[in-house]
């Protein structure tokens, strides 16, 4: 899935810039119903607030009902007995319709029996990125006064999950925090870092805005915030430099804004796919790629949290952590999900220098590749391997000693070896597998051997 260009900022000598076009139309309206899309601004429209709530049902996904001040919601078909998810969309400096936002409704309707609604303050947004950030604590109080009434009308507080993309997610957290903590659910999507990293607890969004806060961070050193905001923090292969994405200034604006709104697609997919966007706890992401966290233990007591609308993440213990990092890698198109495995060598003679092996998962039609260092006078060495297929479709391991830098003459250097592999998260040694012989490998050359693990 392309990256949404036109959603995120440019920051840049202290002034944030930001650029923006998108998809524009409204969806085709159904029988005796009005259809209303998101509005359109310009740079001269950026000061007036103008929030639009526009209704979305699991009976009309494609049609946004606006809610006007003084009507009934009831009458629009919001039901007062399902959850409600509130979207909140971020900068749109030119004043356009986020292209992402339709698809992303769908995918909430497909996926959850919900009313679903959509926070329209494109005139808000708009303009230059300090005047939308100004418009936060209005936009805040104007939800929190549109929640109120269906309070009124009998929606429970725990029942309401407000999803906020880049500033939307602090836009979410100022509700929360309206709400003393006590709505059920806020999930920001790679939350905006400039203005707020160092910003206060009330001033951004934190674990104290609802009962449960997660957030989904793909570009840390950028335009998403660095420090965890949540109970439980995604950081996607390390929260920057996502896999797909152009690596080269040369690209543009692609360049500026892919990993900003990968977290955006990442749980797009998670809405319409049910593989895996498992992450795993861990102190850095160094640490967890190099194989020293395996399993959620600590502090999840073995439930790894995953993506996606499952209750609390998939966290089932109280009360929860707060400002949990966690970690997992994933591929650079869609549906982006992974399965995680271990990989050991045990080298059966010590050596003075370091041993670097590469190791290669193949199944049918996808290869994955990691490097695994074993440091000099150590025999074991390990590192993790993502691949898209379940490791019991995994047929085949290639084994590759990478030789020293010796330019002068070739390394026939030999090494002598146990591989190993388990899938995470590793509870135990019962679904760990070796190769029942040594390898022996010597240096540039690569052994091949087959994989013979049981589906459970």
């Amino acid at each position: 899935m392309a990256p949404d260009p036109w959603e995120g900022c440019f920051w840049s000598w202290g002034l944030l810039l930001w650029l923006s076009v998108g998809s524009t139309g409204d969806a085709p309206p159904t029988p005796q119903t009005k259809c209303t899309d998101f509005q359109n601004a310009n740079l001269l429209q950026g000061t007036n607030l103008k929030a639009h709530f526009l209704l979305f049902t699991p009976s009309d996904p494609l049609c946004g009902q606006l809610v006007e001040e003084s009507s009934d919601i009831r009458n629009l078909g919001f039901n007062v007995t399902l959850g409600t998810k509130l979207v909140i969309h971020g900068f749109r400096a030119l004043g356009t319709k986020p292209s992402w936002i339709d698809k992303f409704i769908s995918a909430l309707l497909q996926a959850a029996d919900a009313n679903v609604i959509a926070v329209d303050w494109v005139y808000g947004s708009t303009g230059v990125y300090f005047s939308a950030v100004e418009n936060v604590v209005k936009l805040g109080l104007e939800i929190s006064r549109f929640l109120s009434k269906l309070l009124v009308l009998g929606v429970s507080e725990s029942s309401i999950h407000i999803i906020g993309v880049s500033l939307g997610a602090h836009v979410g957290g100022m509700v929360g925090h309206f709400y003393k903590g006590q709505l059920g659910q806020i999930t920001g999507l790679d939350p905006a870092g400039p203005e707020y990293t160092r910003a206060s607890l009330e001033e951004r969004l934190d674990p104290g805005d609802a009962l449960f806060v997660e957030a989904i961070h793909t570009d840390t050193d950028n335009l998403g915030i660095r420090i965890p905001v949540g109970h439980v923090d995604y950081y996607v292969n390390g929260g920057q430099d996502q896999p797909g994405c152009p690596t080269s200034i040369s690209a543009g604006y692609s360049y500026l804004i892919c990993d900003h709104m990968r977290a955006v697609h990442i749980y797009i997919s998670a809405l319409e796919n049910s593989c895996p966007l498992m992450a795993f706890p861990c102190t850095s992401y160094k640490v967890f790629l190099a194989g020293h966290c395996l399993d959620c233990f600590n502090p999840f007591l073995l439930s790894c949290p995953r993506i996606g609308l499952v209750e609390q993440g998939g966290v089932k213990i109280e009360p929860l952590p707060k400002e949990v990092k966690v970690y997992l890698l994933t591929t650079s198109t869609a549906p982006y999900c992974v399965h995680h495995s271990l990989v050991e060598f045990y080298l059966l003679k010590l050596r003075n220098q370091d041993t670097c092996i590469t190791v290669t998962f193949l199944s049918s039609s996808v290869t994955s590749s990691v490097t695994i260092t074993i440091p000099r006078q150590q025999r074991h060495g390990k590192g993790i391997i993502a691949h898209p297929s379940p490791q019991c479709q995994i047929n085949q391991v290639k084994l590759k000693f990478q030789p020293s830098n010796r330019v002068w003459k070739k390394d026939r250097t030999i090494v002598i070896g146990m591989f190993c592999t388990a899938p995470l998260p590793v509870h135990d040694n019962r679904r760990t597998v070796c190769l029942p012989e040594p390898v022996n490998l010597q240096a540039s050359e690569t052994v091949s051997h087959d994989l013979k693990i049981t589906c459970i």
